[in-house]
Parts: structure tokens; sequence; C-alpha cells
């Protein structure tokens, strides 16, 4: 009995230890991360600059914007299996910590889009001193509050391209839409909906009049109170709207939008592209069963789903076809300017 239970043991070992072996192989990408630090006005900033292990001569980079919340320059890793794959078609990645994660100094929540585009606009500035790069392959992807940044820096530097997954067109909008498809899906009925977005533009009444914070948490449901740092925040940007500055656009934009997101309006963000860029300049695909973050429906209701992915296959967390399409309008890029 012993002797069995003993076997048992050391093969539940060796299970254990090759799945974690296998879990390694998987998390380990073929490229070079670099920390890096470029100094600012508004203090340090502070990121990872990606390189493909072999390049031969000048590459090309791309920036990456991030959307909302306190995310670090990996975006807890979850960037590393696109910034692989544009490490083989010979990109550099950089990606900055945001103020007040990983050593970047200040705070993210004090931040309006134009101070995000002033950041943006001092990465680019450093990455085009870098010999490796080639600053007239400098673009940019971002995502979500991303699109109210990328065109605002599109008329302000030369970007050789823009990639953009599930921007938002005006902030005011989104968020009602964000509301009323999230309460949809949670199974809210129709007067809770409109009792929720009716109690949003109270708030939304107060942010326009320049209501205090101490205003503000008056008139705020008890239990549904925003902090101080938060309504300083959405104050400075609420009247977000990229519509105008859609104009800006004068090279290559891939926009990547899918189907069942909640958060961003997809339809209307399509749209409202396809009016103001100009159409040979404008990629768009729209993928079925995906949400905000490219995640396929199922990942994403899926904790446990999203985790073992993660674990397991890092590579195939995104939906089918989206690091696909980046791969290919960098390419398309490629053969029409000859370079």
């Amino acid at each position: 009995m012993k002797r069995k239970m003993g076997i048992a043991l050391i093969v539940l070992v060796l299970i254990c230890a090759g799945a974690l072996l296998y879990v390694l192989e998987q998390n380990t990408f073929d490229m070079k991360e670099q920390s890096i630090e470029i100094s600012s006005p508004q203090g340090k900033l502070t990121g990872t600059l990606v390189l493909p292990r072999k390049a031969a001569g000048k590459l090309g980079l791309v920036l990456f914007i991030h959307g909302d919340g306190a995310i670090n320059a990996s975006h807890d890793d979850g960037y590393k299996p696109l910034w692989e794959r544009l490490a083989a078609q010979g990109y550099a990645s950089l990606s900055l910590n945001k103020r007040g994660i990983g050593g970047s100094e200040g705070n993210w929540l004090g931040q309006s889009i134009d101070d995000r585009v002033d950041e943006a606009r001092q990465a680019l500035a450093w990455a085009r001193t870098q010999p490796m790069i080639d600053p007239s392959r400098i673009g940019v992807w971002g995502a979500s509050q991303a699109g109210w940044v990328i065109p605002k820096l599109a008329g302000k530097e030369p970007l050789a391209f823009s990639i953009l997954v599930s921007p938002a067109i005006n902030w005011l909008t989104q968020g009602e839409y964000n509301t009323r498809r999230q309460m949809a899906k949670d199974g809210y009925s129709g007067d809770e909906i409109s009792a929720r977005v009716s109690y949003e533009q109270q708030v939304k009444e107060l942010l326009k009049e320049g209501a205090t914070y101490e205003e503000y948490v008056q008139a705020a449901h008890k239990d549904d109170v925003m902090s101080r740092e938060r309504w300083t925040f959405v104050s400075k940007n609420f009247r977000a709207d990229a519509t105008a500055d859609l104009q800006h656009f004068k090279t290559p934009v891939l926009l990547l939008l899918g189907e069942e997101d909640v958060n961003v309006d997809w339809k209307e963000t399509e749209q409202i592209y396809r009016q103001k860029v100009s159409a040979s300049l404008l990629t768009v695909k729209v993928f079925p069963d995906t949400e905000h973050s490219m995640l396929a429906t199922r990942t994403a209701g899926s904790r446990l789903r999203a985790v073992l992915i993660s674990l397991f296959a890092p590579r195939q967390i995104t939906v089918n076809g989206y690091m696909e399409q980046i791969e290919q309008f960098l390419q398309e890029m490629k053969r029409t300017s000859g370079t």
C-alpha cells in the first residue's frame, strides 16, 4: 500500500513539474525586453522597449497607448503575444507605465486627454533618438480611451500608421451605451435601466455645471460614490469627442472592433470613422462574438477559462484573426511603400 502511494506521489510531482515547465515555456516570448526611463517636465516616465532578438537594419516602432485604468507597461503581460508578433515583423514596441504605476512619476487620474497626448509625444521624441529605430516607420497602437488620444496625436506628429482597438467617439454617449448594454446583459429590467440612466444624467449635469466633489457626493447615491481622484479625472475628460479630430489622419488607419462590445457602440464608431477618415487610408475589421478587449465572448465571460488560456496558451488569448489582421495591415503597408 505504501509503495503504491509512493508511486502515485512521484507521478503527481512529475505531472506538476511538467505542467510548470510547459507554462514557463509558453510564457517565454521570442523578443528582448528593456526597461527604459524618459525624462519629462511632469516627472520621470518608465516603461519597456521590446526588440527582436535578431534584427538586420533599422526597425519600425509601435508606441502602445493604453485605455482606462491603472495599467503597467505590459498590461500585466497581456501585450506580450502581440509584442512578439510585431518583433517578428521587424518592429520594436514601446509601452510606458501610466503615471503613478511602475516607477512613472505623477498620477494618471490627474491627466486630461491633452496631457496624454503630450506624454505620447514625449515618448515619440525619445524613440526617434534611438539608433536602431527608423523614424519614418513609427506608428501607434491604442485601445479604448486611446481613441481620444491618437486622433489628436495624429494632428501633431507624423505617424506612419495608427491601429485603434475598440475606440469610442463621445465620452458621454459611450457611458450611457455601456450602462444600458451592461445592465441588460446582467438581467436588469427596463425600468431599472431607465432609473440608472436618469441618475447618471444628473451626474452629467453636475459635471457640466463644474460642481465640486463635495456637491457631487451630496447628490450621489451613497453606495455608488466615485473617489475624489476619479471625479477629478472624469471632470477633466467628460467632454472628449473624437469626431473632429479624425480628420487629422493622413496615413493608414486600422480599426478593430468587436460585435459584442458592451463598453463601446462599435456601430457608431465604425460609421463615424468611415465618414471622417479617407476610404483610401481606412481598414476596418469587425470580429463576431468578440468583446471590448478583443477576447472571444466565451473567454471574457469565464474568468477560469481566461486564466487557463493565459497560463497554458497565452498566444491564443485574443480572438482568432486579431493579431493576424495587424500583421496583414503592416505587411500591406510595406508592400505599398516599397520599404
